[in-house]
């Protein structure tokens, strides 16, 4: 694995392989025990053209963790595209530190900055993908149901947006079950579910604007917020079409007794999830948070130490 760009594009065995080395380096920590430093003397480049709260403090965390440290750049510093090109900017860190890590916008700019590094490039997030959370969140479904996903059911309720497309994906990796609600107009795009069938043959992929229909088979309820950064002046727009695609306790009742509770984060209360599923006891929203940690070591472990 060169670089980690989507879940899609990383092999089945490397998924594997980061599930491993992230549960392992979590027990360490839960037991007290450093985690060897295996990125000593190495430094990651954390590049933002949007605001960060888990990505920020996860990486630079997990840097910390495993002897290394990292470098933020915001956009008004890099200005990826306007003050330079991604492919100088990454040729430019290349010779500099060790590992890239870009929040952005579009994905291309993730796939120009690989293209002209030589070191690892990884997707913090961007409009198309958001793998990192991805991986996170089937690391928080195994801890509730085990190592093996194989038939579980992930339900996603609202925009087929960059984190419905990762779960799509993961999903796919793991054997589970994909069924998407949303609302006319905010369907996953067609082209992403011809990509990932061809890609994927194995993915049960299921689309619905039943909400309720979706939440009674699902081992795992999922949303996100309704207004991405970047949509703002769709906000009431959004809310009114989304109105119907809340988690709340009628779903959560509509669900199998066993089924969880997840969301991304951040969240707005009282819009695409209530306080009632957010905080009662079928949430693992904070635990799903905290696993970004742990997932995104592994990856700098592997991308960066040869773990």
């Amino acid at each position: 694995m060169k670089h980690f760009l989507s879940v899609s594009e990383t092999s089945d065995a490397d998924v594997r392989r980061i599930f491993d080395l992230a549960i392992r380096l979590r027990q360490e920590r839960r037991e007290g025990r450093p985690n060897a430093p295996v990125l000593a003397h190495k430094t990651l480049a954390m590049i933002f053209e949007k605001p960060s709260l888990r990505t920020r403090v996860s990486f630079e965390q997990a840097m910390y963790e495993l002897g290394g440290q990292a470098i933020v750049l915001t956009n008004a510093e890099v200005g990826i595209g306007k003050r330079e090109s991604a492919a100088d900017i990454a040729r430019v860190l290349s010779g500099m530190v060790h590992g890239i890590m870009a929040r952005v916008f579009e994905q291309q700019k993730l796939v120009d900055l690989a293209k002209a590094a030589t070191v690892p490039v990884i997707n913090g997030l961007s409009d198309e993908m958001h793998p990192c959370q991805a991986l996170a969140d089937a690391l928080t479904m195994m801890d509730e149901f085990g190592r093996d996903l194989t038939g579980r059911t992930l339900a996603y309720i609202g925009d087929g947006n960059n984190v419905a497309r990762s779960l799509a994906a993961v999903c796919g990796k793991l054997g589970m079950k994909f069924v998407i609600a949303s609302p006319e107009g905010y369907d996953l795009d067609r082209g992403f579910v011809e990509r990932v069938r061809k890609n994927m043959p194995g993915l049960s992929l299921t689309e619905t604007r039943d909400p309720m229909a979706a939440a009674r088979g699902a081992d795992a309820l999922y949303t996100d917020t309704w207004v991405s950064m970047g949509q703002e002046q769709e906000a009431e727009q959004r809310r009114k079409v989304f109105t119907g695609y809340q988690i709340n306790g009628a779903m959560l009742a509509a669900a199998p007794k066993h089924a969880i509770v997840l969301h991304c984060l951040p969240a707005y209360r009282g819009y695409e999830i209530t306080d009632e599923a957010m905080e009662g006891p079928k949430s693992r929203v904070f635990p799903q948070a905290h696993n970004r940690l742990h997932v995104q070591k592994a990856l700098l472990a592997i991308l960066m130490g040869n773990a």
